[in-house]
């Protein structure tokens, strides 16, 4: 009986220990190892207090690196502890009212338990506006944009607390762009921010601040990948395309794609339920194509297109990161903005790159103009350049933040060496010496 109890206490032992590593390797999923730091911060300040509540300014910052939030924008939630009202709102606004009868002549401008709120359009009012808002819910990224990687509004809260006592952190923040992705934690209580003056001689902060901390996981925001990688290079005439249904695969049954020479692209309009992605065979709406191009003496240069395979979307400010041993040599981007990635410092081998602005700052949809390229070119570094191996191909791309797929290492173009050559020349011998033995015995 004591060896069944010890083994039942074993069993329990290995449960646990399972349970927890299950729960951590859940939580890597929002990990991006390019941007280890990278996250979405909501930052709550309480500017002043009312009669039956308080006045906030709500901060929405992106502290990722390549990673902005696209049109149509932001959508922030969250639960209410109490019965909190939004009296008003200033740079943004309740997506629904809810259910205001129990009030009487001032109706509020939100009632429901758990807020939706937006970003107000461009061209707003003035007078109902705040710095920082009013941007349709776009949000830059930080290296790319880092003037517009913030955005703001400002809320009069009711039937709160009317003290850094007795209000309530709201609860279940959620932040969707517009789509799933994002994890938010809670809220936590911080030092009162502090702002300084115009003069910039004088120092205020905020009655209260607390932070929500927001984290992105690809696996979240969709079911399947959203771009995928291609190859080629100079001194080989293999092009190694997408692995083939790297977003997805082909439904004959109920199309979800379509063919370049349907009729159906020429309708002035389409619905939702109209497929509007080209029918390939790796089904991704984003490819980018590697190129090893030329080798020079003391620098190589590469061709790099993105190539848009959606009909119905344009990609605004759009941006790639690429890893690659080589990307701290980098000598000139051509046609693309640059800027070095040193997540861990002294290693600098990631590279983000985007359009120019008014010139390819937008991958228009899929037709002539559906693709943007540059040329890179790049130093040497004689300690570790080879066009052996697949040495020349990336080791990671990312397209808008999202990890594209890549091909197995395997269909690399690989470079000729000698002993293939060796190889093709005594076959071709061979073959000559048969030859000629034929012509020898059967000449008349």
């Amino acid at each position: 009986m004591e060896s069944f109890s010890g083994l039942g206490s074993l069993t329990q032992i290995v449960l646990v220990v399972v349970l927890v590593f299950c729960l951590c390797s859940a939580s890597t999923y929002a990990y991006d190892p390019l941007d280890p730091h990278g996250n979405i911060t909501i930052k709550w300040d309480v500017m002043s207090w009312t009669d039956d509540g308080y006045v906030a300014v709500v901060t929405i910052f992106n502290f990722q690196m390549y990673r902005h939030i696209e049109a149509p924008g932001w959508k922030l939630g969250w639960v209410w502890r109490e019965k909190e009202v939004i009296w008003s709102a200033l740079g943004a606004q309740a997506t629904e009212q809810g259910d205001c009868s129990e009030f009487k002549g001032n109706i509020p401008h939100c009632c429901k338990k758990n807020p939706t709120i937006v970003d107000l359009l461009p061209g707003t009012p003035y007078d109902q506006q705040v710095p920082n808002c009013c941007k349709g819910g776009v949000i830059s990224s930080l290296v790319q944009d880092p003037a517009n990687a913030a955005s703001s509004f400002q809320i009069s809260v009711g039937k709160a607390g009317t003290s850094n006592i007795t209000v309530k952190l709201p609860r279940n923040f959620t932040l969707a762009t517009p789509g799933p992705g994002y994890t938010c934690g809670a809220a936590v209580k911080e030092p009162p921010t502090t702002f300084f003056t115009p003069d910039k001689r004088r120092v205020t902060q905020a009655l209260m601040t607390w932070s929500v901390t927001c984290t992105y996981s690809q696996f979240l925001a969709a079911r399947a990948p959203t771009c995928c990688v291609s190859l080629s290079s100079f001194y080989n005439n293999t092009i190694v395309s997408c692995p083939t249904c790297s977003c997805g695969c082909p439904n004959k049954t109920q199309p979800n794609c379509v063919d370049a020479s349907s009729p159906q692209l020429s309708l002035p309009g389409s619905s939702s339920s109209t497929p509007a992605l080209q029918c390939t065979r790796h089904m991704c709406p984003v490819r980018i194509h590697w190129h090893v191009k030329l080798n020079y003496k003391e620098y190589w240069r590469v061709k790099v297109t993105i190539a848009n395979f959606n009909y119905m979307r344009n990609y605004t400010q759009w941006n790639v990161v690429v890893q690659h041993p080589n990307m701290g040599n980098i000598s000139q981007v051509f046609s693309f903005n640059y800027s070095p990635l040193n997540p861990y410092g002294s290693i600098n081998d990631t590279a983000m790159m985007w359009g120019v602005q008014f010139y390819n700052d937008l991958l228009m949809q899929n037709g002539p103009g559906g693709n943007v390229q540059t040329d890179i070119l790049l130093k040497k570094d004689k300690r570790m350049f080879t066009l052996e191996k697949g040495w020349a191909f990336p080791r990671k791309i990312y397209f808008n933040g999202d990890n594209c797929v890549m091909p197995p290492p395997d269909q690399y173009p690989y470079l000729p060496n000698r002993s293939h050559g060796t190889s093709v020349y005594v076959l071709n011998l061979v073959a000559g010496m048969v030859t000629c033995l034929i012509l020898l015995l059967f000449w008349p």
